[in-house]
């Protein structure tokens, strides 16, 4: 069994010639947040896939009204990845029904190249409506969703060559 923990462990973690871990995925805080006491995200249990991310500030999140944009949340966050992976944000299950919060986007899609960017360095937001009558109220340190990283895959004939300029819909589409 430790030979097997061993073995995972060298699959999952290269080292430097400092004998010094490299950085493979994680989060880090984003610039702006330094001094805000941010909580970097963790999974509550052994088997969840996702870390759990919380508001980095209090937020009133208005009764939705037709036309309206979404209430983005900050979590002063950022997150780095291999470059085969992405991280996907996905909602709390209890927000929809207990605070009628939705994600306007369905999900979240964080690309590695989104990390550090000059535009905001990369911090990632959850995007809200809030289906319920009366505004909801968000504090700092609540849990509003969920973080997921996944390896994806790409087309024999990509050739995708483009670089990110900037952060939040930085590709104007």
């Amino acid at each position: 069994m430790v030979r097997e923990i061993k073995k995972l462990r060298q699959r999952y973690f290269s080292y430097n010639k400092e004998e010094k871990m490299e950085k493979l995925r994680g989060f880090e805080i984003a610039k702006g947040f330094e001094q805000s006491q941010i909580n970097l995200p963790v999974r509550k249990t052994k088997y969840s896939a996702g870390y759990d991310i919380e508001a980095a500030e209090d937020v009133v999140i208005p009764s939705f009204k037709k036309g309206m944009n979404p209430t983005l949340v900050k979590t002063g966050l950022k997150a780095y990845m291999q470059e085969d992976e992405v991280m996907m944000l996905y909602n709390r299950s209890s927000n929809p029904k207990k605070k009628g919060l939705i994600m306007a986007n369905s999900v979240g899609v964080i690309d590695k190249d989104y990390y550090g960017n000059p535009d905001n360095d990369g911090h990632f937001m959850f995007a809200f409506y809030n289906i319920k009558e009366e505004d909801i109220t968000i504090k700092k340190g609540e849990a509003i969703g969920q973080a997921i990283f996944q390896k994806y895959l790409i087309v024999d004939d990509d050739e995708a060559q483009g670089e990110r300029i900037g952060g939040f819909g930085s590709t104007n589409q």
